[in-house]
């Protein structure tokens, strides 16, 4: 059975108010998990579950969060992701909207590439 985006951004709503305690009307697609949401590195453990569940999909951490990449020096020198680190990110993080943060390049500020919209891509993708 194939989900209308609509169908998908109504679940990721749904999982994203019950893992993180918030309320329907703050879970809009431009909200970021980590900024808007309040979502800490533990709750992204419990969101992918809550989503594999919800879907009935399986997700790995590396294809959603791509770790490997912010702690290999090759890829960040600094606090700052390089240009072959972007390339990377890219590459392993299709559903995510990297421009704002390729203005930075800061690593602390990378959770907030992950908002509602880039779930719903991500979710999507994976069904």
């Amino acid at each position: 059975m194939t989900m209308t985006k609509d169908e998908v951004f109504a679940k990721v709503r749904e999982v994203l108010e019950e893992a993180l305690g918030v309320d329907e009307d703050e879970v809009t697609p431009q909200a970021t998990l980590g900024g808007d949401l309040g979502a800490e590195s533990i709750d992204y453990l419990d969101i992918v579950f809550r989503l594999e569940k919800a879907f009935g999909i399986k997700i790995s951490q590396a294809e959603l969060m791509a770790d490997n990449v912010l702690s290999d020096p090759q890829y960040v020198q600094d606090g700052k992701v390089t240009d072959l680190g972007m390339s990377e990110l890219r590459k392993q993080l299709p559903h995510a909207d990297l421009d704002a943060f390729d203005a930075s390049r800061q690593v602390d500020e990378f959770p907030n590439i992950f908002t509602v919209e880039s779930m719903v891509k991500f979710v999507q993708g994976k069904l």
